[in-house]
C-alpha cells in the first residue's frame, strides 16, 4: 500500500489539496493530511476546512512514500516549520515523491532541496526558485526524478497524471 502525504496549513488553495487528495483515495492510495501542529483543522483561501490526522511533529517520515504540497498562503507557514522540513529532506534523500503546486516550492525552497533540479512554478517565485539552486521552468508541468511540480490549478489533471504514472512505475 502506497502511503502518502499530504501537508496543510491555514491559507491552502482549495482545489490545489481538495482535487489530489480525491483523486488519490478514489484510486486506493492512503492519503494522511499533515499539519504544522497549531490546531487540528485549517481554512483554505476560499473558506473550505479540512481537519488534518497529525501534525509533522507525529509523523514517522519512514512510513509514507512521499509528499504533496498545495499551493496559497499556507506554504509561507509550512516552510518555517522545522518538522516539515525534516520529512521534505527526508523524502529527497531516499528518492521518495515530491509533488508541489504554485507556491507550494517555497517549501521546498526553505528545505533546501531543489539545487540541480527542474521544476516550474508561478513567475513571481521563479528567481526564488533559481537562487535555491533550482532550474526554473516555464511550462505547466514538470517531472525532474522524484520532484514533480505544476506551475497553477489549471495544470491539476496532467500533475494527477504525472503523480500517477510515478507511483505506478
Amino acid at each position: 500500500m502506497v502511503n502518502l502525504i499530504i501537508l496543510v496549513e491555514d491559507g491552502f488553495e482549495d482545489i490545489e489539496l481538495l482535487y489530489p487528495l480525491y483523486r488519490l483515495r478514489e484510486a486506493g492510495y492512503d492519503v494522511t493530511l499533515v499539519g504544522t501542529g497549531s490546531k487540528y483543522n485549517y481554512t483554505g483561501t476560499h473558506g473550505y476546512i479540512v481537519d488534518v490526522d497529525a501534525s509533522a511533529e507525529e509523523i514517522d517520515e519512514n512510513n509514507y512514500d512521499g509528499v504533496i504540497i498545495p499551493g496559497g498562503s499556507a506554504s509561507y507557514k509550512l516552510r518555517t516549520n522545522d518538522d516539515v522540513k525534516r520529512i521534505i529532506r527526508h523524502m529527497k534523500e531516499k528518492d521518495k515523491l515530491l509533488a508541489v503546486i504554485c507556491d507550494g516550492n517555497y517549501v521546498l525552497i526553505s528545505a533546501k532541496v531543489l539545487s540541480g533540479h527542474k521544476v516550474t512554478c508561478t513567475e513571481a517565485i521563479s528567481d526564488d526558485v533559481i537562487n535555491a539552486g533550482g532550474e526554473y521552468v516555464r511550462i505547466g508541468n514538470c517531472v525532474d526524478k522524484n520532484i514533480i511540480t505544476a506551475k497553477m490549478q489549471v495544470n491539476l489533471p496532467q500533475f494527477m497524471s504525472d503523480i500517477f504514472q510515478y507511483l505506478n512505475k
